[in-house]
Order: C-alpha cells, then structure tokens, then sequence
C-alpha cells in the first residue's frame, strides 16, 4: 500500500507548522515574564499584549495548517 506523496508531504507541513507556532509562542512568553520580573508594575499591559500576539500567532498558524491539509 502506497502512500501518495502529497499526504507524506501535507503531513510534514502541518508538523513544520506547528513546531514553528510552538517556538513563536514560547519565545512571546519567555521575553514577556522576563519583562514581568524586572518591572512588575508593567504586568497588565504587557499581559494583554502578550496575549494578543500569541492569537495572531495561533491565527496564521491555523491559517497555514488548513492550506496545507487542504493541499494534501
């Protein structure tokens, strides 16, 4: 049984896709509690913009991943 080479390379794709989200959002969060540790008094408004870029991160992500399923 052969396995046709847009599934292999769809499925490559999504793995690429979601190791470079995963990457964005652990580099969004580890500068941002850096920047929470040396000025705590920044903490809500570093917090929503925090969470804002992590969405857009999420949204290009899904964004990628749908094109790239779709495509295998």
């Amino acid at each position: 049984m052969m396995i046709p080479l847009a599934q292999v390379n769809a499925v490559l794709g999504a793995s690429i896709i979601m190791i470079a989200a995963a990457l964005g959002i652990g580099g969004v969060c580890a500068v941002g509690l850096t920047c929470m540790a040396r000025q705590p008094e920044i903490q809500p408004k570093l917090q929503t913009a925090m969470i804002i870029g992590a969405a857009f991160i999420e949204g290009a992500t899904l964004f990628a991943l749908v094109i790239c399923l779709m495509k295998g």
